[in-house]
């Protein structure tokens, strides 16, 4: 066990001085046909699965439960935060994206006691690109964004999957950060754990920027158990949200203390609708 110990020290130091990174790619083994065009209505979610620990934060990580929520989400593309990648057992995400016949994507934020902790993208579209933007703006918070573009077709939609800082004034640099990025043409989306859990400058940059939303209508994800405070968001641009709503399955209130968030999109029949940066 001593010698266990070791080995993840050594491993976990190795990851914290080269995060972030992308640590994994991987295209399902069995998926459907792919369309020549991506549809232009789909599902999409976010949710943070908080390390795979439960609502209860149990020591031992178990994806079984999260991997029935993302099921019963029937979304296109989910993106996730705090995934945990364990260094001692099989990797959780890897076996679930197969397992739902998914493609996924991974960076690392940072290291965690166990394992890489980062954001994920999972996808019943294949990947055509995939960049990462480094937010980690504050010495006590790492963070990133992960962007994958899916384009079949002249019908492209960015994701952008995030998890932005606890404080204010980081948050509103990271979301400036974001907007601004050069890769981020045509219809996008943005969507994470926000902790937007009250208005500020990082949340009026965002509805200046993607289009005005009423507080009122965020559904409210946190804590699972009795959500009061809508810490998980979607925003688009170039792309229309029709339907927006926490997923309060019986499975959700346990498997994290966030519900995922679900919306309804509409893509245009062509690409548009770049990012524009408020001054």
């Amino acid at each position: 066990m001593a010698m266990l110990r070791g080995v993840w020290r050594t491993r976990r130091a190795q990851v914290e001085s080269a995060a972030p990174y992308v640590a994994l790619v991987r295209a399902a083994s069995q998926f459907p046909h792919t369309p020549k065009q991506l549809p232009t209505r789909m599902r999409i979610a976010t949710y943070n699965v908080h390390r795979w620990s439960g609502v209860t934060g149990r020591q031992v990580p178990d994806a079984t439960l999260a991997g029935n929520v993302i099921s019963q989400l029937d979304a296109d593309v989910v993106a996730l935060q705090e995934v945990l990648r364990p260094f001692d057992v099989k990797d959780p995400l890897t076996e679930l994206a197969e397992e739902q016949h998914l493609h996924v994507a991974f960076v690392v934020t940072r290291a965690h006691r166990r394992g890489e902790l980062g954001n994920a993208i999972l996808s019943r579209w294949p990947i055509t690109s995939l960049f990462v933007l480094d937010l980690s703006f504050s010495r006590l918070e790492k963070r990133t964004a992960l962007a994958a573009e899916f384009k079949l077709g002249e019908r492209p939609l960015t994701v952008v999957a995030t998890h932005l800082a606890l404080r204010d004034r980081t948050r509103q640099r990271q979301v400036r950060a974001i907007l601004s990025h050069p890769q981020l043409q045509g219809p996008v989306v943005l969507m994470g754990d926000l902790n937007a859990w009250r208005r500020s400058k990082a949340t009026e940059t965002l509805e200046a920027a993607l289009g005005a939303h009423d507080n009122c209508r965020w559904p409210a994800s946190f804590p699972s158990a009795r959500p009061i405070l809508a810490l998980d968001r979607i925003y688009s641009r170039g792309a229309q949200i029709e339907t927006l709503e926490a997923h309060r399955s019986t499975d959700a209130r346990r498997a994290s203390d966030h519900l995922p968030v679900i919306a309804g999109l509409k893509l245009p029949t062509t690409g548009a609708g770049d990012f524009a940066v408020p001054n």
